[in-house]
């Protein structure tokens, strides 16, 4: 089935962008970025043990960056390269 949109749908889907932080969900955190790269993603985990395992499989072909552990939308430890 083919929906044509029109002008008026479209005008409600711009906007200025969202200012506030995004609040991070409990638990343990690494961000993955290709070698070289400024920005990458991250991935969330329940404990350290599988955190840990993760980073271990990504570090061979990926940069890994241990971002620690968020409670309550607040970080618990600092940022390390692994």
């Amino acid at each position: 089935m083919l929906v044509e949109r029109d002008s008026k749908c479209q005008s409600k889907v711009m906007g200025r962008p969202a200012t506030k932080p995004k609040k991070f969900k409990d638990g343990f955190y690494i961000e993955i970025r290709n070698r070289g790269a400024k920005s990458g993603i991250k991935l969330r985990r329940e404990n350290e043990e599988k955190m840990m395992q993760t980073a271990r499989e990504y570090e061979k072909i990926k940069d890994v960056y241990i971002l620690g552990e968020s409670k309550n939308g607040l970080w618990v430890s600092d940022c390390r390269k692994l």
